[in-house]
C-alpha cells in the first residue's frame, strides 16, 4: 500500500492517480482534497467530506442522464432500480477498489494499521473524485469520466442476467474487501416436498446478514445476497417479510 499518514500525498502519488483516472487536473488542490480522508486532514474542511456531498449528487444526475439516453424503452421503475444499484455505496467502493484509488488515499494513522479500508471510505473517495473533476473541468469532464468508468457498470446492471445476479455482486465485493467468498447457510425450510420454501442467510467474513425466504435454494440465496448488499449500503433489507406466494407461511 502507498497510503502514508506521515508524509501525505506526494507529487508522484498524484501523478500516478491522474494516470489511473486519465484526467489531468488544472487545480491539483482539488485532487488532493478528494483523496484526503477526515482522519488525515488538519481540518475537516480540508478533507473530502464536502466533495463527497457534491459528488454524490453529480454522480446520481449523470447516471440518471445516462440511463435516460441509453434505455428509452425502460420504465421509470426499472431505471430507478438500475440507478440505485449503480450509485450504491457498495458499487462505488468496488469501482474505487478496481481503480486502485484507495492506494492513493491520505488517511489518519488509525486507518493505516490494517490491510483493508472500510468500504465507506473507498466509496467516499470515488464520489469526491467525481466532484473534484466537475469543479476542475466542468460537467463535460465529469460526464466523460463517469461514462468511461461507470458506463460498464450500468450496462451490467441493466442486463437481466447480470442485473439480478446479486450473488455475483456480493462475491466480487467480498473478495475485494475481505479476501474471501460469501457463505450461504440454510436456516430453515418449510412446506411439502413438492412445494418447499427455503430460508437462507449470507455471511461475509465474521458478519451475517438478514436471511431471506425463497421457493428454491437458488432464489433464496439471491435474495439473501441482496439483503446483504442492502445492509452493507446502509439500507433496510428488502426481503425480510415472508413472500406472499408461499403456500405454508412459517411463523
Amino acid at each position: 500500500m502507498t497510503r502514508r499518514w506521515d508524509l501525505g500525498l506526494t507529487d508522484e502519488m498524484l501523478d500516478a492517480c491522474e494516470r489511473v483516472i486519465d484526467y489531468r487536473f488544472v487545480d491539483r488542490q482539488l485532487l488532493k482534497n478528494s483523496l484526503t480522508h477526515a482522519s488525515g486532514a488538519n481540518h475537516r474542511l480540508e478533507s473530502n467530506e464536502r466533495l463527497e456531498f457534491l459528488g454524490d449528487a453529480i454522480l446520481g444526475m449523470l447516471v440518471c442522464e445516462m440511463l435516460f439516453a441509453r434505455y428509452p424503452l425502460n420504465a421509470e421503475g426499472e431505471l430507478t432500480r438500475i440507478k440505485s444499484m449503480v450509485v450504491s455505496r457498495t458499487t462505488c467502493a468496488r469501482i474505487s477498489m478496481d481503480m486502485r484509488l484507495i492506494d492513493s488515499l491520505h488517511v489518519g494513522k488509525g486507518l493505516c494499521t490494517g490491510e483493508e479500508l472500510p468500504a465507506s471510505v473507498a466509496a467516499a473517495a470515488f464520489e469526491s473524485l467525481v466532484a473534484a473533476i466537475y469543479l476542475d473541468g466542468g460537467f463535460e469532464a465529469a460526464r466523460r469520466f463517469v461514462d468511461r468508468v461507470v458506463g460498464p457498470v450500468v450496462e451490467e446492471a441493466a442486463s437481466h442476467e447480470h442485473g439480478l445476479n446479486f450473488k455475483s455482486q456480493l462475491q466480487q465485493f467480498a473478495q475485494k474487501s475481505h479476501g474471501s467468498t460469501p457463505v450461504y447457510r440454510l436456516i430453515d425450510e418449510r412446506g411439502p416436498d413438492h412445494s418447499k420454501w427455503f430460508k437462507v442467510a449470507a455471511t461475509v467474513g465474521p458478519q451475517s446478514y438478514a436471511a431471506a425466504w425463497g421457493p428454491n435454494k437458488k432464489l433464496a440465496e439471491q435474495r439473501a445476497a441482496e439483503n446483504a448488499l442492502s445492509e452493507m449500503d446502509g439500507q433496510p433489507p428488502p426481503h425480510l417479510e415472508v413472500e406472499t406466494e408461499q403456500p405454508d407461511s412459517p411463523a
